[in-house]
């Protein structure tokens, strides 16, 4: 039985020690538990009742500081005796999070997790999702590690519900929240290698560049130009490329500097061999199993873990296995396999009953003491699901998955030569 509004109490952020959080194991169950309550008996708009904007920057502020201080691309290095727990898209589905958490262990001495990105829009819940993990980021910095996807970005955050979700939660100390959020986006790593031969990453692979300095103009004053891509050459990148680009921007795009965050975000694999622009989603690439074989070899890999893809976009790509179970496998080569996952079952939550795809959530486990042999839970949405409306229009949204519009001013150009 739901418990009334009097009865959840609000959540108060430990007081001393602020420089490090003493957050316990019981105080983040009890966010867990607050925030399941509150969806079931509050008014959206209630939240801050047991939520308060003080609390939530300082989980915000706590756990952008932690990732702000890794690297692009995590190295992940597993005890012996433990495990380590693969979650794809999620996108707001709190109650699915939670259920996730029971059924698979919390995070722990033995049990690690790695979070794919999309935390956030089309689910009702996002921001509460969000803190949620953030709130597990901060007790085990060493034990939950949380990727970046694409709907981390202020772009998808502002088409996809999550932005008017703040808007409606938070009303006029909302804009603030949201700010701060996006600043938290920035921070988090792009990828993770898990015991040496685990790739995981949200949207997968990406293209290398290389960036010259030339001499022109008065003075001999130097400019930097990308070498390459002005002549269409597309490259498959290496862990190298990844740890020298620049993630901290709000919304990757196709061109300059954040063009590999881009790619990592958005990238798609694709059935045949090749390395090309993936012009459906307007930024990113789609590679083939030549490709993701090629980096497998290079970087002595056996298993690369991408999400990215649910129902909807695989509903559009028959050339391509479906999302039903929750997971596929895209590519067996001769180095291991490519594998896309996605947590987020009985999606999207708003469409009508007899049009959801009433497809499952999957999550990975990896054992030792090889970690490479993907070990797969499927599971159900919870059910029944508070009834709330959605946070952005979604008859009106493309029911194929997210893309760059060119027209809305994007940077990103598709085409071949990317001038």
């Amino acid at each position: 039985m739901a418990a009334s509004p009097s009865a959840l109490a609000p959540i108060y952020w430990p007081e001393q020690q602020l420089q490090q959080p003493p957050l316990t194991r019981d105080w983040v169950l009890a966010l867990g538990a607050t925030l399941d309550a509150a969806s079931r008996s509050l008014k959206p708009q209630e939240l801050p009742s047991v939520v308060s904007v003080p609390v939530a920057d300082a989980i915000i502020a706590a756990a952008s500081k932690l990732m702000h201080r890794e690297p692009n691309c995590l190295t992940i290095d597993p005890d012996p005796s433990c495990n380590v727990v693969l979650v794809g898209d999620v996108h707001g589905q709190l109650h699915d999070v939670l259920h996730l958490l029971e059924i698979s262990g919390y995070p722990g001495p033995n049990q690690i997790y790695v979070f794919n990105g999309d935390y956030v829009d089309r689910g009702a819940w996002g921001f509460e999702t969000y803190l949620l993990l953030l709130a597990w980021k901060i007790l085990l910095p060493h034990r939950v590690f949380l990727l970046r996807g694409n709907h981390e970005t202020k772009f998808c955050t502002s088409t996809y519900g999550f932005e008017n979700e703040i808007m409606v939660k938070y009303g006029d100390q909302a804009k603030h929240l949201y700010r701060k959020i996006l600043g938290c986006f920035e921070g988090h790593p792009l990828a993770a290698v898990i015991a040496g031969c685990v790739y995981m990453a949200h949207g997968g692979l990406f293209r290398h560049h290389e960036v010259a300095t030339t001499k022109r103009g008065k003075g001999g004053k130097a400019s930097k130009r990308l070498v390459g891509m002005q002549r269409g050459t597309l490259t498959l990148g290496t862990l190298e490329d990844l740890a020298k680009a620049r993630r901290g921007v709000l919304d990757p795009s196709g061109v300059g500097s954040n063009i590999i965050p881009g790619d990592v975000l958005w990238s798609d694999p694709a059935p045949t061999p090749g390395l090309t622009h993936n012009v459906a989603r307007g930024i990113g690439l789609l590679f083939g199993p030549d490709c993701t074989e090629e980096f497998m070899e290079k970087h002595k890999l056996k298993l690369i873990v991408r999400s990215h893809e649910g129902p909807d976009a695989r509903e559009k790509r028959d050339d391509m296995a479906d999302m039903e179970k929750g997971y596929t496998v895209d590519h067996i080569v001769k180095s291991g396999k490519l594998i896309t996952l996605f947590s987020a079952p009985d999606y999207p939550q708003f469409q009508a009953s007899s049009l959801r795809y009433n497809n499952k959530g999957a999550y990975i486990v990896l054992q030792p003491p090889d970690f490479s042999i993907p070990k797969f839970q499927v599971f159900g949405a919870v059910k029944p699901r508070p009834q709330v409306s959605p946070y952005y229009d979604y008859l009106s949204v493309a029911d194929s998955d997210e893309e760059i519009d060119l027209s809305s001013g994007s940077d990103y150009s598709g085409s071949s030569d990317l001038h």
